[in-house]
């Protein structure tokens, strides 16, 4: 870690998602540590997974049996950004990468995308 940047900092996360003509922020908070920053994106990951494909045996909000899972023959390789969430909301290697890098005073983005859109997590160190 670099010695200058040891004083106390603040971070800004930020959900977006867009597509090729426009977008939007889903969301923005201002965190004193970056540990804070990235568990929101975590919560954020999640709940635009969700939003997206929901689970039919834990989506709460929809009544009993009005989701069912899809089951199919084999489909052409495609993009699918709510399983690209979850797994960037799991995975720790990813995040401790995202750490170093925020104690570095570099911003960190992760960008999920499917064939329609984009969904992106950016967290930043603000000035100082």
């Amino acid at each position: 870690m670099n010695p200058a940047l040891t004083h106390p900092r603040w971070y800004a996360a930020e959900s977006s998602a867009g597509d090729a003509a426009r977008s939007v922020r889903l969301g923005r908070v201002v965190t004193p540590t970056r540990r804070l920053a990235l568990r929101w994106l975590r919560r954020q990951a999640r709940r635009l997974a969700d939003a997206l494909d929901p689970d039919p045996y834990a989506a709460s909000w929809a009544p009993v049996h009005a989701l069912h899972p899809v089951t199919g023959g084999p489909e052409p390789a495609r993009r699918d950004a709510p399983a690209e969430l979850r797994a960037w909301a799991d995975g720790f290697r990813e995040h401790d990468y995202a750490l170093l890098r925020l104690a570095d005073g570099l911003p960190y983005e992760f960008v999920a995308r499917d064939a329609l859109a984009w969904y992106g997590l950016v967290v930043r160190p603000l000035g100082r």
